[in-house]
């Protein structure tokens, strides 16, 4: 019984987080050589989805803190960040100096609330798919399926490391991820404000 409700588990969080595993690539790949970045990472990659947990595990039980017409509006949070991450990206093109390259060094890439932003924003879909999985699997079942999916954040989280660290990956991130991570932010947000429908978009 446990052992099916841990694959099940296993299974439900790959197919719905796969795309989170580039996301952690690109920011991992921002924090690269600068001290507590992968820290901070794995920090707000535990708390975006630590509440995503909570939101689904209260819906289950009856508590809607996030009603069906305000998901689709959470693509505003990975679109702001893409937008602020483009703008940084083209200001430093710009100037070009080494002072603004020390100076962004030393704010050690994404702070763990952008990520846990950008983390639950991407992750909105994903409670809708919980819900009634967690509404059927009881309280037992619903307590193995968090202890599942948070170990599996941690995978997820070496996963993306492990990604951004490969020597080839390494170069191109090295080389182009100042403009996937901003372009990638900005689809995200995009598409959940698109497939959402978002003020009938």
């Amino acid at each position: 019984m446990v052992l099916g409700i841990i694959g099940q588990a296993v299974g439900l969080f790959a197919v719905t987080n796969i795309d989170d595993i580039l996301i952690l690539a690109l920011f991992f790949a921002q924090g690269t050589g600068r001290p507590g970045a992968a820290r901070r990472i794995v920090l707000g990659q535990y708390l975006g989805f630590a509440v995503i947990l909570a939101v689904a595990v209260a819906a289950a039980f009856g508590a809607t803190f996030l009603p069906a017409s305000a998901v689709p509006y959470l693509g505003l949070l990975p679109l702001a960040l893409g937008l602020k991450a483009a703008w940084q990206a083209w200001k430093d093109r710009r100037e070009g100096s080494e002072d603004e390259e020390g100076e962004q060094a030393g704010q050690g890439g994404p702070s763990p609330l952008e990520v846990a932003a950008v983390t639950f924003a991407n992750g909105g879909d994903n409670i809708g798919v919980y819900v009634p999985v967690f509404a059927t699997a009881g309280a037992s079942g619903m307590s193995v399926y968090a202890v599942v999916f948070l170990v599996l954040v941690a995978v997820w989280c070496f996963a993306g490391r492990f990604f951004a660290t490969r020597p080839v990956i390494a170069r191109a991130l090295a080389r182009w991820g100042h403009i996937l991570l901003p372009l990638v932010l900005i689809t995200i947000g995009l598409l959940i404000l698109v497939e959402g429908g978002a003020s009938g978009l």
